[in-house]
């Protein structure tokens, strides 16, 4: 019977600290490459902005043909909105680190037909959707985030319910 003698590769020191640190460079190279994907709130806040921005506008349309007691409440939600927005943006462009994504909304500067203004109803209404919808998101999230949502859900609760309220008849 013949034996043979099994060959061990020589791996030197030196060999494993060269490949140690090409792997370290690699590993740290790949990982310099790709930025990290937004975290997940950034959309839903962005929805936020466009919702009180939507809101403001409603109501600021609305204020303008409005009776003088009902402008002036309309005018103030319109400002009420445009600090959630900031706010918002604010939140957002911490959570980012980066300049908050500006969105425009567009319009036809040429209508076809006059558009006739919303109505307070209109503007309570969509107030109400957005309170949902910040109830429903600060629900999902925690901390200072929660705290914003939960508090814009309240301010637009409470303008839909006790400031456009629909006058009782006795």
């Amino acid at each position: 019977m013949l034996l043979v003698p099994s060959v061990n590769p020589v791996v030197s020191r030196r060999r494993v600290l060269v490949g140690a640190a090409t792997l370290s460079l690699l590993g740290a190279a790949s990982a310099a490459c790709g930025t990290p994907p937004p975290p997940p709130e950034v959309d839903e806040l962005i929805a936020q902005i466009e919702r009180a921005r939507n809101d403001g506008s409603l109501a600021t349309r609305a204020a303008a043909a409005a009776r003088p007691p009902l402008a002036q409440t309309l005018t103030e939600l319109a400002a009420e909105r445009a600090e959630h927005v900031r706010a918002l943006e604010d939140e957002l462009t911490r959570l980012v680190r980066a300049g908050a994504p500006t969105t425009t909304t567009t319009s036809s500067s040429t209508p076809a037909e006059p558009v006739k203004p919303p109505t307070a109803a209109e503007v309570a209404g969509a107030l109400r959707q957005s309170a949902e919808s910040a109830a429903g998101l600060a629900a999902q999230l925690s901390g200072y985030r929660a705290g914003l949502l939960g508090s814009i859900a309240a301010a637009c609760t409470a303008a839909y319910l006790v400031a456009l309220a629909p006058e009782e008849s006795s």
